[in-house]
């Protein structure tokens, strides 16, 4: 069981054994999403067996990086939006490619949750927790991962929700945070695996699924699922990399493969993964695996281009908190 987290943190790369394919098709997907890939690829190649399918994993911003420097995927899945419209600056895919699909493009989504060690012997229950004296919090970079930058946005809106809460009483809090972060990993995968493997750390901020997934693979190790009382909700779009697909004459099984991420067999697969449905009917047929909780959004921030720009831009809130850190 434990093979899975084995694997290299930088990327994870999974080809179809299939030969004769009529299309080849690279993704490059999110680092936590490794396992619902995995499904959903071969179960659309189980149903079009002249698909062949390989997938690379990262951290989310790291793989829009590699996409515009040259990595040839015909689609990507990211966490962020942020991250496909990097993209399509670049002229890889159309600027109004949230349009293309239904939910904004985002077949699933997620949330921040904690995950600490068996009978959670540091007492966490939620955000303030993780500043107090002797807590040692990890989580992945914002800098490389869409994991890390919600994780930074649900701390900043919880305390912009305490009594008297502002931005900079938010900026202070959250700088004592990143002060009890041992570890930066680039991707989520990899602070699981600084977590879970390396024994590092006593709360492991990340995705839900992977809070399921890490409770599966040490079930014998008894870690356990905190629900802060607030979080943030983390949309999962999709698209296709036209310029890529085209070139390699896979444009339309591309874009069939994405429209499968929304039909409701693709839906069902992600819940399946423990990644919450963006079909509000197929969400509500699994609403007991999901726990009900307060939700901040990117919006909340003015969306991804103003969070951008005011938190993790070069010179932005969240390098001016670790130059703070480093001074102290």
């Amino acid at each position: 069981m434990r093979a899975l987290l084995l694997l290299p943190l930088f990327l994870l790369t999974i080809t179809s054994t299939l030969r004769g394919a009529d299309n080849e098709l690279l993704i490059a997907a999110y680092d936590v999403a490794r396992e619902a890939y995995k499904d959903l690829t071969a179960t659309y190649s189980a149903a079009h067996p002249g698909v062949v399918f390989s997938t690379s994993h990262g951290g989310s911003s790291k793989q829009a990086r590699a996409v515009i420097d040259g990595l040839q995927a015909d689609v990507v899945a990211m966490n962020q939006a942020l991250d496909i419209d990097q993209i399509a600056k670049a002229n890889l895919l159309p600027k109004d490619w949230a349009t293309l699909q239904p939910h904004g493009s985002s077949p699933s989504w997620s949330t921040i949750l904690f995950v600490v060690r068996k009978g959670n012997p540091k007492g966490i229950k939620d955000w303030n927790d993780l500043t107090r004296e002797g807590v040692s919090v990890i989580m992945p970079n914002p800098n490389t991962s869409g994991n890390g930058r919600y994780s930074y946005l649900a701390a900043w809106a919880y305390a912009l929700r305490q009594p008297a809460g502002d931005a900079a009483k938010a900026e202070a809090f959250v700088g004592q945070l990143f002060l009890h972060v041992p570890v930066l990993d680039a991707g989520g995968r990899g602070a699981t695996t600084t977590f879970a493997q390396r024994g590092i750390g006593d709360v492991l901020l990340t995705f839900e699924n992977e809070v399921d997934l890490v409770r599966k693979e040490f079930a014998e190790d008894g870690f356990e699922q905190v629900v802060p009382s607030l979080s943030i909700r983390a949309d999962n779009p999709v698209a296709v990399v036209e310029r890529v697909a085209q070139r390699k004459d896979n444009a339309a099984v591309a874009a069939d493969f994405l429209a499968f991420h929304f039909s409701t067999e693709g839906q069902e697969l992600f819940a399946k993964h423990h990644l919450r449905p963006s079909d509000e009917k197929v969400l509500a047929a699994h609403a007991a695996d999901f726990p009900t909780i307060p939700l901040a959004t990117i919006d909340d921030f003015g969306g991804w281009t103003k969070a951008q720009a005011e938190h993790f831009a070069d010179g932005g809130t969240y390098d001016r908190i670790i130059k703070k850190n480093k001074d102290r």
